[in-house]
């Protein structure tokens, strides 16, 4: 009996010894615990343990201009901490610079990825930003692979299923939600927070439930950077100019249309995406009318051309449901975005024209994602 007790006991060292490299993570010693952000109604307060350091400032996303900083104070203990005004409800990033190097906050967990940079997150609660909480009623985030032919690679996307979908029979309308330059088929749910958008208008009965698929419009790239895997190159050729977009209609929406509960029909096919991604909306759409009943290009926009005109009449005659621009007034965009419009108009193409304040940023696609799910598959 002793020789088992002494086996178990140099069983439970064993397994305390491997659990030893992780625990050296955690504080148990007395040091208090910092809490940092601490939102207190009108008030945000930002802390920093860094006994070490000489100057620390915080740059936060809410500030008018990047190299802004605000002056942090230390305090007992080496914590150094600033209070601030509360910024309008949003979600923020923002990061120290302690001794002119740029530092996360320890302290939050909440992070969002923008291409190789991990921003720390400020969910300040309110009116618009309500939707971007978690919800009661949860739908799922997948990554799925598929193989394309046409680029010769094996890609990966990231498809949204609404609450319900694994217990149900029903088939369902999709969303096509396309990123802009420098982002991924992560983009749309680590900055954009569509999943939680989507999840949140469901349950409100404010949006029909939908799938929604997130592509990677890198044409190059397997998948998310963070993957570690190669790029392949393609020339910038004309014949290259489109791949990606035919690619978009000819192989992942058979692929989604094989794999999932969906309605296989125009009237159930809505595609959006931000800069990069509303070029890849409006290409899409022209090249391919009659695909998609539902069209939502933000922060992009056209040129006048010569064949502007019949690229739009083209989507004209296949038929639409709802074309809907969203556009920053501070963005570099709106210039396009004024050209789209003005042709749309002419056209006599009936559209909606959503404009807000600010540039060309996350705070924008979020507002027009809330936006606009209301509206498709009505």
């Amino acid at each position: 009996m002793k020789k088992i007790l002494l086996i178990i006991a140099g069983l439970a060292m064993l397994t305390a010894s491997a659990g030893a490299q992780e625990l050296r993570n955690f504080n148990f010693g007395g040091a208090r615990q910092i809490v940092s952000p601490e939102i207190a109604g009108d008030s945000t307060t930002f802390r920093l343990s860094a006994d070490y350091a000489t100057v620390v400032t915080l740059y936060g996303s809410w500030l008018p201009g990047y190299g802004d900083r605000i002056p942090m104070v230390k305090g007992e203990g080496g914590v150094w901490s600033v209070t601030i005004e509360t910024p309008d409800p949003e979600i923020y990033t923002y990061n120290f610079f302690v001794d002119g190097v740029s530092v996360n906050d320890p302290q939050n967990y909440m992070v969002q990825r923008d291409g190789t940079r991990y921003l720390n997150m400020l969910l300040v609660p309110g009116e618009r930003s309500e939707n971007y909480f978690e919800s009661s009623q949860r739908g799922t985030v997948s990554y799925k692979w598929y193989d394309s032919e046409l680029l010769g690679l094996n890609r990966r996307l990231t498809v949204y299923t609404p609450y319900g979908y694994e217990t149900s029979k029903a088939k369902y309308p999709v969303l096509y939600l396309l990123h802009g330059g420098g982002g991924d088929e992560e983009a749309w749910t680590s900055m954009g927070r569509a999943a939680q958008i989507l999840d949140n208008l469901i349950e409100k009965g404010l949006a029909e439930p939908m799938i929604v698929v997130m592509p990677n419009g890198n044409a190059g790239q397997q998948a998310a950077c963070t993957m570690g895997l190669s790029v392949k190159e393609f020339p910038r050729t004309e014949a290259n100019a489109n791949l990606y977009v035919t690619s978009l209609v000819k192989e992942i929406i058979p692929y989604i249309e094989k794999n999932y509960r969906v309605i296989a029909k125009p009237e159930a096919r809505a595609i959006a995406g931000l800069s990069m991604g509303g070029g890849h909306t409006i290409s899409a759409t022209t090249l391919f009318p009659g695909t998609f009943d539902y069209i939502c290009p933000m922060s992009c926009g056209v040129s006048e051309s010569d064949h502007l005109d019949a690229d739009l009449q083209g989507i004209k005659k296949a038929g639409y449901k709802l074309y809907w621009i969203g556009c920053g007034t501070a963005d570099f965009a709106m210039p396009g975005s004024e050209v789209l419009d003005e042709a749309l108009t002419r056209n006599g193409m009936e559209h909606t024209f959503f404009t807000s304040d600010g540039g060309h940023e996350w705070k924008n696609w979020r507002l027009y994602l809330n936006t606009f799910a209301r509206l498709l598959f009505k």
